[in-house]
């Protein structure tokens, strides 16, 4: 199951390893397609990612900090530094190449 990032909980959250963070709103037609993806990524990345989700109605301070714009955007941290960002509708596997991406470049310091 994705976890749920907030507003109190994110900056400890992201401090260390690879971090998805799908930022997203119930009334975002294209969220919701996106969201069954990042549940899936969310098992499959479980114990070598933190793949989880950040409602912006909610959470407004993270979508802020991080200028978020649009929505659905998916940004991909390493040890609390952005290194990748995905906006808009997209397939897993182009989610799980970065998600790879970031883990072997953290494998590899």
């Amino acid at each position: 199951m994705a976890f749920e990032f907030t507003d109190s909980n994110f900056g400890d959250s992201v401090k260390e390893g690879v971090t998805v963070v799908d930022f997203w709103a119930e009334w975002c037609g294209p969220c919701r397609m996106v969201g069954p993806i990042i549940e899936e990524l969310a098992n499959d990345y479980e114990n070598k990612a933190l793949v989880g989700k950040v409602n912006v109605d909610d959470n407004p301070e993270i979508s802020m900090k991080y200028g978020i714009r649009s929505i659905p955007t998916i940004l991909f941290l390493k040890n609390g530094e952005v290194v990748d960002k995905q906006v808009g509708v997209t397939t897993k596997r182009n989610l799980a190449d970065k998600i790879d991406a970031a883990i072997k470049t953290e494998a590899a310091l």
